[in-house]
């Protein structure tokens, strides 16, 4: 339940005018009341647990909530009060619906909130291609034609684009997208913490929560069988789908970050070869994520229509898109190494790595990022007193 502070700031602000809950958020306020009277699913998830602890719903509650919630599905199947009864609960939808609003509300800058919206798988491949054309007109035109396109250089990317340029176009693109995001999150803990018991972080709690992050824990439908897709059956695909994906990002990302110690601090420039640290990350992160995605994007196709969102379905498709398109274009990369094709293949994968920095801090990069603020706080929140003994944990 919502701190005695909390509830008296929040009707403190309700009196003055400062909050109005939107549509989608007062639809969710709704169905919480509904379910916090029957709490069958109380055993399928965090947000059902977290919901007990709460007679009322306001904004912070909402979007806590809404970002607990991993849109699994088992809830949706298993209530006897979901559409076409007149109650109509659809808690997976319902949440859909605000945390994508939760993403343009604490998008930093706020003029940028938009873009949540309008990105698209249409969008972020054009994204894609304009910026690898844009790389291609810069080979021809240092090369002086079309010929520097199909030379190989010995296999040295850097004897097409050299490092310190690299380092120049990517480095302010990453900053800038890590900055959007750290200071987005900001924003939502500062704002779900009074509504989350305002304690401060443990041990005990984060590891909890980084235990829930890592496991995907709340991806198993509430009874370790898996979520729901098209149709009423339990599957772990998805939750397979998103550790292939998850771990093969980190894996690319951490061959990155050994690479730059290489050329720095050993002084060994790339390209590497097996068994190099950066090659055999980067080759495992990269099939990972290419099979993740592409059972991610397969499974987006047969979501059952009452799950999640649909008006986020272009966003969900884009960030999957320029995820898989960055891991096949690596891999094509590295075949391509000796062939007159390195140059095209580079500018490619450039391409797609920077559409896919540009484009992180307004897509669905950020669930992510929000998903672990609110499982933080719901640890935190499970150690301290239930203050009117709602629930059980």
């Amino acid at each position: 339940m919502q701190s005695l502070e909390a509830l008296t700031r929040d009707a403190r602000a309700l009196a003055n005018g400062d909050i109005v809950l939107t549509a989608p958020e007062t639809e969710v306020a709704r169905q919480m009341q509904i379910c916090n009277a029957c709490r069958y699913c109380e055993g399928f998830c965090a947000v059902f647990p977290a919901m007990t602890r709460r007679l009322e719903f306001g904004k912070a509650d909402i979007h806590f909530l809404a970002n607990l919630c991993h849109n699994c599905g088992a809830c949706l199947h298993a209530c006897q009060y979901a559409p076409p009864h007149e109650f109509a609960v659809n808690v997976p939808q319902a949440m859909a619906q605000v945390r994508g609003q939760t993403y343009v509300d604490y998008a930093w800058p706020p003029a940028f909130g938009q873009l949540y919206q309008r990105q698209g798988l249409t969008l972020s491949l054009a994204l894609a291609a304009g910026l690898a054309l844009f790389l291609v007109l810069a080979v021809v035109l240092n090369g002086q034609g079309l010929g520097a396109l199909w030379s190989a250089p010995g296999g040295n990317f850097y004897g097409i684009f050299p490092h310190n340029l690299l380092v120049g176009l990517f480095a302010p693109v990453f900053l800038f997208a890590t900055l959007a995001l750290a200071l987005g999150v900001r924003r939502f803990w500062r704002d779900v913490t009074p509504a989350t018991s305002g304690a401060a972080l443990s041990a005990p709690a984060t590891a909890e929560a980084a235990d829930a992050v890592l496991r995907l824990k709340y991806l198993d439908g509430g009874h370790g069988e898996g979520c729901h897709n098209e149709d009423d059956a339990y599957t772990l695909s998805r939750r397979r789908f998103h550790h292939l994906t998850f771990y093969g990002f980190l894996l690319c990302f951490a061959a990155t970050s050994v690479a730059t110690l290489y050329h720095y601090l050993l002084g060994q420039p790339a390209p590497y070869d097996l068994p190099s640290m950066p090659k055999l990350l980067g080759a495992v992160g990269g099939v990972s994520l290419a099979l993740g995605t592409a059972g991610l994007w397969r499974l987006n196709l047969k979501r059952h229509p009452q799950h999640g969102d649909a008006a986020q379905k272009p966003m969900d498709r884009g960030f999957i898109a320029l995820l898989f398109l960055t891991a096949t274009s690596g891999l094509a990369l590295w075949a391509a190494r000796g062939t007159p094709a390195l140059a095209l293949t580079l500018c490619l994968h450039l391409g797609a790595v920077m559409a896919l920095f540009a484009t992180m801090p307004y897509g669905k990069f950020g669930h992510g990022i929000f998903r672990t603020a609110a499982l933080l706080r719901h640890a935190v929140e499970k150690r301290r007193p239930n203050p009117v003994g709602l629930g059980t944990d």
